[in-house]
């Protein structure tokens, strides 16, 4: 009597750890793990992403928690090693996330006007990109999207090459437009957004657009190989089917979100939309796409 006892008291105390077991691998299935590579620190991430946070937790039923990366190779590290599920990242960044960890797209961050251009003095010789063949172009940090990869490709599209036919320099934008102001730098590569504040910056002089690319890819949240389909599914269908209520949420984050306004979330986003930042890539001399160019 007294064994069958013990036994019964056993069996219902691994009844109960089995039951319990359960129920925490059921609460950690239910929260999502979060990174943006280009905001640094949890102060930032929650400041601008807090609204935009507690939205999607309350339309998905998830519990979304920040994890704060310190650079996109932390954020490929964090995605391998499964300690964080979905990352927003930009779309030079995304083409190397996918080399690295096979993450999946899961839904697109329009940004209008989006796209690089080449500026040049508007009292300048310089009139067509052609003019620019033996001079210095001015671009900002080493594998930036719009302010270096984009501009590169802009001019490639005309058929100017870096170090073929330009010599080509990465220096800060403001140093840049100096050296421009000057006369020590014929061009120097931004985004619309930039050449917006360097009019208001240098209100005394005029600037002209010599090259300007096609809209660049989006923003891109993406999943890491590890989250499972459904997760994946239902996000996307958040996004798909709330995209208003999430997009004002974001919308009243600080200053960095702010240049997703007047965007949408595009659910159809896949691999090939970011075929045109390999291309970019290619311009600069990079052929694979496993590491971050200006690490």
């Amino acid at each position: 009597m007294m064994m069958s006892r013990i036994l019964g008291g056993a069996l219902a105390a691994a009844i109960g750890l089995a039951a319990t077991t359960v129920a925490a691998t059921q609460v950690a299935a239910e929260t999502i793990r979060f990174a943006v590579t280009d905001i640094a620190g949890a102060e930032n991430l929650q400041r601008e992403f807090a609204p935009f946070r507690d939205a999607l937790a309350a339309t998905t039923g998830y519990e979304i928690q920040f994890f704060p990366v310190s650079s996109r190779t932390a954020a490929v590290e964090a995605m391998n090693s499964k300690q964080v599920d979905f990352v927003l990242t930009g779309p030079a960044e995304y083409v190397v996330f996918r080399s690295k960890s096979k993450a999946t797209p899961v839904i697109g961050w329009q940004r209008p006007d989006y796209f690089a251009q080449v500026v040049v003095m508007a009292d300048s010789p310089y009139q067509v990109a052609a003019d620019l063949k033996g001079k210095k172009v001015a671009f900002g940090d080493v594998g930036s999207t719009s302010t270096h990869l984009g501009p590169a490709q802009a001019l490639a599209d005309l058929g100017l090459l870096p170090g073929r036919d330009y010599q080509s320099m990465n220096i800060s934008r403001n140093v840049a437009i100096e050296g421009m102001i000057r006369g020590d730098i014929a061009a120097v590569g931004m985004n619309f957004t930039h050449l917006q504040r360097i009019r208001k910056t240098f209100p005394d002089h005029g600037f002209r657009v010599i090259a300007r690319g096609r809209d660049l890819p989006d923003d891109i949240l993406v999943a890491g190989a590890h989250v499972p389909e459904a997760v994946v599914t239902k996000m996307r269908a958040a996004f798909t089917e709330q995209g208003k209520q999430l997009m004002a949420s974001l919308l009243e984050g600080a200053e960095d979100v702010k240049k997703y306004s007047g965007g949408v979330f595009l659910p159809n986003v896949s691999d090939k939309d970011y075929e045109y930042v390999r291309s970019m890539y290619r311009t600069i001399g990079v052929t694979a796409f496993d590491n971050f160019v200006g690490n």
